[in-house]
């Protein structure tokens, strides 16, 4: 008798279980996960063309040691509620703001700038998940501010809690990730607020700020923005980046060269291959239409993402997804601008393409995030 009353109370458990599972697993969302996998694995094909044969060979080992990490916290993300990631938002920008500092006081120097924290064989640039601290503390403000107007003492110490981080990235000095979190911030704005007016204004501001940003710049970074309006004027100089890069891209022509066959690539003449200029090597071996589906693919990551956030449960979900997909968009458009002697060359990485491990978490976090607000919108 009680093998049966046994029985009677462990099978319906067992049955909830089992169904739960199914209905979690059916709630995931797969073209998300897949697009990221896709692009993911295309930056893995990419890398090992770029590394392979010379001494930055061990790269491609130590890229697939951070993409299964950024795998583990992508499911993390995921599992976790966002709601409770926002509700601690405000720890998160602290500790930004703290490793920020402490970048300033003790990181490690790295062509003009000091951006990387290195603890024993760790290391990290701590400027790169600041951008997931400040969509995070967005998401909270714009939550915050849905019911009512909020007064002006409540906005400005959360405008300085932002600004706050942009100013010590730039400090370091690192104007390209400075203005990329400006630009997401920006953006979030633009599309999330409910008055633009005050989103006017401030851009305006920012504008009439330019000259001053310019006098305040450092040589080598002036220097960059000259290369990017005139790279002929010092082509074996500070022009030869954007120069090779478009060489390499332009020989790719409509099918590329090959698997491993760039000879941008192979013999070394763009430097920095596997991290500013992933792109380039892409379209030389891949060409136009390689170039096509990568973008393609981008592009649907994107818009998927702005659908998360359309069909998102609350404000802070939606805030959140579209603080990652501005990330994103602004991280595709400077890098493959920047390869296509469009913008400045400014070090900004091309998502889950560009070797690096702070870059690869960051996004991985991002979209762990988004898969979070997707889930959620299920009743998990």
């Amino acid at each position: 008798m009680s093998f049966l009353s046994g029985r009677g109370f462990d099978l319906p458990r067992a049955q909830v279980g089992v169904s739960r599972w199914r209905r979690f697993r059916a709630s995931v969302d797969w073209p998300l996960v897949l697009a990221v996998v896709a692009i993911a694995g295309i930056g893995l094909l990419n890398l090992y063309s770029a590394t392979n044969g010379t001494r930055h060979a061990g790269k491609f080992d130590q890229q697939l040691r951070w993409i299964f990490v950024g795998g583990v916290g992508f499911a993390v993300a995921t599992v976790i509620d966002y709601r409770a990631i926002v509700r601690l938002s405000w720890i998160a920008l602290a500790i930004a703001v703290l490793a920020l500092i402490v970048v300033d006081v003790v990181g490690r120097g790295a062509k003009g700038s000091e951006r990387w924290i290195q603890i024993g064989a760790l290391g990290g640039q701590p400027s790169e998940l600041t951008k997931l601290a400040v969509i995070v503390v967005l998401a909270r403000v714009m939550q915050e501010t849905s019911s009512a107007t909020p007064s002006w003492q409540w906005i400005v110490p959360r405008v300085v809690a932002l600004v706050l981080p942009v100013v010590l990235i730039a400090l370091q000095p690192d104007l390209g990730t400075a203005s990329l979190l400006t630009l997401i911030m920006l953006t979030i704005g633009f599309l999330a607020m409910r008055d633009l007016w005050p989103m006017v204004y401030t851009l305006f501001v920012m504008l009439l700020a330019v000259p001053i940003l310019w006098e305040t710049m450092h040589d080598y970074q002036k220097t960059r923005v000259l290369a990017f309006l005139d790279p002929s004027a010092d082509p074996t100089g500070s022009g030869w980046h954007t120069r090779q890069s478009i060489f390499a891209v332009g020989s790719g022509k409509i099918t590329g060269k090959g698997f491993g066959e760039g000879t941008q690539n192979q013999f070394d003449f763009l430097p920095e291959h596997w991290t500013d200029f992933p792109f380039s090597v892409w379209a030389e071996e891949w060409g136009f239409l390689g170039a096509l589906v990568l973008l393609g693919l981008f592009g649907f990551l994107i818009v998927w993402i702005l659908n998360v956030a359309m069909n998102a449960r609350d404000r802070a979900g939606a805030v959140l997804c579209i603080g990652v997909a501005a990330m994103t968009f602004w991280h595709v458009v400077v890098n493959v601008a920047m390869v296509l002697g469009m913008a400045p060359v400014v070090g900004v990485t091309l998502p889950f393409i560009s070797y690096g491990g702070s870059s690869l978490l960051t996004f991985f976090l991002g979209m762990g995030m988004v898969a979070s607000v997707s889930l959620r919108k299920h009743g998990y």
